[in-house]
């Protein structure tokens, strides 16, 4: 949501979108404690493999890693006069000499940096690169699995994962299903009384990766697919106990998907303001008789949620 609404400000004000990488992000990290380990294989030192190696860096596998690392990011942007966000402890933004502002948004070693100052934009870009070991990646155009391409001329955006979709139907052997043209027809009605009660269901159920599938549609729904955000919801309530006719909903969604994976997220139609709608059904879950509600926002005519 947030990389969507850095990129609708770039957008309004027309502003630079770079991207930046931090190479091996892990290995930044100044330790607080001592820590030893056993020497690698295949690099003991002769006559002292009895010994341990004391750790001066935090490593790749420490469960303190990714914390130590964010800590000496977040140092290093306070020095460039950086402020960071209140809401998302990963934003920071900073005003430049004329009035105008840079924001940087952070995600594990990846970053977008938007502003309109292109020298404050090339000194921030050559603080980083002294102090890590970075990857200047020019202007943003694939992050995080979505790829980004821009029409400045128009003032849209357009964000799309169709690499990343293709891969999760190859991975379940879904790539060649014929389309759909919706992710969960009407006339689908789940329940817990079409998990398996037989052996037989049972054991074919073990062998179904369905718990891994609905993690992988997850990631396209956050991002860039809103659209199947109802129907995955709706499959995710029987992860714990499956049944073919809850994978057979599953691969619905991904039939959907086959059709679609080129549809994208358009940004750049409207008010930069957020705008949402709600609605509920009405005793809608066969089960508990519950209702379901739902919800969109969108920014600049794109739904971000």
């Amino acid at each position: 949501m947030m990389d969507a609404y850095v990129s609708c400000i770039s957008l309004n004000k027309d502003l630079e979108l770079v991207q930046m990488d931090v190479k091996t992000a892990f290995l930044h990290g100044d330790l607080n404690e001592e820590i030893y380990m056993e020497q690698p294989k295949g690099y003991e030192v002769s006559g002292k493999e009895h010994l341990v190696c004391k750790l001066k860096k935090s490593l790749y596998g420490l469960k303190q890693s990714p914390r130590l690392w964010y800590q000496k990011f977040d140092a290093f942007m306070k020095t460039q006069g950086c402020t960071r966000s209140n809401e998302d402890p990963c934003l920071y933004t900073k005003k430049c000499s004329d009035e105008s502002s840079i924001a940087l948004i952070l995600y594990v070693d990846d970053m977008l940096i938007v502003g309109k100052n292109k020298d404050e934009l090339s000194l921030l870009k050559k603080n980083l690169s002294q102090t890590f070991d970075m990857k200047d990646l020019g202007d943003a155009k694939h992050i995080l699995g979505m790829r980004i391409t821009r029409d400045r001329s128009k003032r849209c955006i357009y964000l799309s994962q169709a690499e990343y979709i293709s891969k999760v139907l190859k991975r379940f052997n879904m790539e060649n299903a014929k389309p759909l043209s919706t992710p969960l027809p009407t006339y689908v009605k789940l329940s817990t009384c079409d998990s398996p009660t037989s052996d037989e269901d049972k054991q074919f159920m073990t062998k179904v990766p369905y718990q891994s599938a609905i993690g992988s549609l997850m990631y396209a729904m956050v991002a860039t697919r809103p659209d199947i955000a109802f129907a995955v919801g709706v499959v995710s309530r029987f992860m714990s106990n499956p049944g073919k006719k809850h994978w057979d909903a599953l691969k619905l969604i991904m039939r959907y998907l086959s059709g679609t994976k080129d549809k994208c997220l358009c940004l750049g139609r409207g008010d930069v303001s957020i705008i949402g709608y709600t609605d509920s059904d009405y005793g809608g879950c066969a089960d508990s008789r519950k209702s379901t509600s739902g919800y969109i926002f969108q920014i600049m005519g794109g739904a971000i949620a």
